[in-house]
């Protein structure tokens, strides 16, 4: 197979498929991807038109499980009321391989002008779930058309509400891992930071562990025209937002800077009244243990400092949090020997660890495997960054993330 990426091929990103060639399950790969190509566009439209919120994907979960039964999957119980779990089991024996997409959108409002824009006001795909439901089910798609040659048994996670940094939690909570014992786990990432066909992981600490958190200010509050410094929750606020980047200063892990940011902030009801609450809300992304508790005690620190310069009292609250996402070696390098095999050595890099957060790291804390990121900036440069709302990825991502994903997928269960 050719090692170059053939950009006018039918599925952008993968190399020419020849009908010469021996069918086996690998070498066969480009053509089958082809052949469910238009299947997943369709499917990738129809989930970025209708996005919906962390445990509220209703329609996505009927989407998902209509698609699998057309294809003969064994549907298994879904521990949450949103999701979907599907079992597949090989013609020989194997290992058991479980892969994980996740399939909410965000509380973006869309601002690109596609013909498959988001139609739920306030909603939007704003970080590629949508081309990772679709893809998983072009896996489906793939893996049931070779049940007979293939080994092992495979299990797809249709999981909810990553974006709340709950949904795996919540899914292995009701049984998941017990119902549905594996030996190996995988996932991947659609970024609109790369080029369709690139693909990227490392074995060991990928992405960074995240922490929300939210702090109340209270003080006395009063009328707009006696306003003071003393008790003024609002210049509080204000005081505090910038300096969460302080928490984390020097703070970093084999070269990537830990993070801290606002997200929410709110105060007030009129224009000409202090109110007496305000609250910021935002999230800690570090990538130990050890950093975690650094930044926490000087957000403590500042916000003591803040209560004494303006008379206010604070109150911090940790919320919801998840583990960094790590890769265990093996699977890794395996991985990456797959994706080096489909796409080609000079479109599979190692990278070094990245500062965003994902809750597959809940599955690979218990069960060896490996995450990764797949390329699918647009070619002319209009992608926009993830969780804006101008965020946007070529179609073409589907087939390389789906064909990453099978190949993977059938090599670790041939170990």
């Amino acid at each position: 197979m050719s090692s170059l990426v053939d950009h006018s091929s039918a599925v952008r990103g993968l190399p020419h498929y020849h009908a010469s060639m021996a069918r086996s399950f690998n070498e066969d790969l480009p053509h089958l991807l082809s052949a469910c190509n238009d299947a997943m566009v369709d499917i990738r439209h129809d989930l970025h038109a209708h996005p919906e919120l962390s445990f509220e994907e209703h329609r996505t979960t009927g989407v998902i499980r209509e698609r699998l039964t057309q294809l003969g999957w064994e549907l298994a119980s879904c521990p949450t009321s949103t999701g979907a779990v599907a079992v597949l089991r090989g013609a020989a024996p194997g290992k058991r391989v479980m892969i994980r997409a996740d399939i909410d959108g965000l509380p973006v409002r869309e601002e690109n002008s596609l013909t498959y824009a988001s139609v739920n006001e306030g909603v939007m795909h704003a970080c590629g779930h949508d081309v990772h439901t679709a893809a998983l089910l072009g896996v489906a798609d793939i893996l049931g058309q070779r049940r007979d040659q293939l080994a092992g048994e495979y299990t797809l996670v249709f999981q909810p509400a990553e974006e709340g940094l709950g949904g795996a939690s919540a899914m292995i909570a009701g049984g998941l891992l017990d119902a549905h014992p594996a030996d190996y786990v995988i996932g991947a990432h659609v970024t609109s930071l790369a080029p369709v066909g690139l693909v990227a992981t490392r074995a060991g600490i990928m992405m960074s562990e995240a922490k929300s958190l939210s702090v109340t200010i209270r003080g006395k509050g009063g009328h707009g025209a006696m306003a003071s410094t003393d008790g003024n929750v609002v210049l509080a606020l204000s005081h505090l937002a910038p300096r969460l980047s302080e928490v984390v200063t020097g703070l970093s892990y084999e070269g990537t800077d830990c993070a801290c940011s606002a997200g929410v902030i709110q105060a007030g009801t009129a224009n000409n009244v202090v109110p007496r609450e305000a609250v910021l809300r935002g999230t800690l992304r570090t990538f130990t243990a050890d950093q975690q508790r650094e930044a926490l005690a000087r957000l403590e620190g500042i916000l003591h400092e803040v209560e004494a310069a303006f008379a206010v009292t604070c109150h911090f609250e940790p919320g919801e949090g998840t583990p960094a996402v790590e890769n265990n070696t093996a699977v890794a390098q395996r991985v990456l020997a797959s994706a080096r095999t489909l796409m080609g050595n000079e479109n599979v890099w190692e990278l070094p660890p990245a500062s965003p957060s994902d809750d597959v790291s809940e599955f690979l804390n218990r069960i060896p495997g490996c995450y990764m990121f797949v390329g699918g900036a647009k070619a002319d440069g209009s992608s926009g960054m993830h969780h804006s709302p101008d965020f946007s990825v070529d179609d073409a991502a589907l087939g390389a993330v789906a064909g990453v994903l099978a190949t993977s997928a059938v090599d670790l269960a041939q170990l």
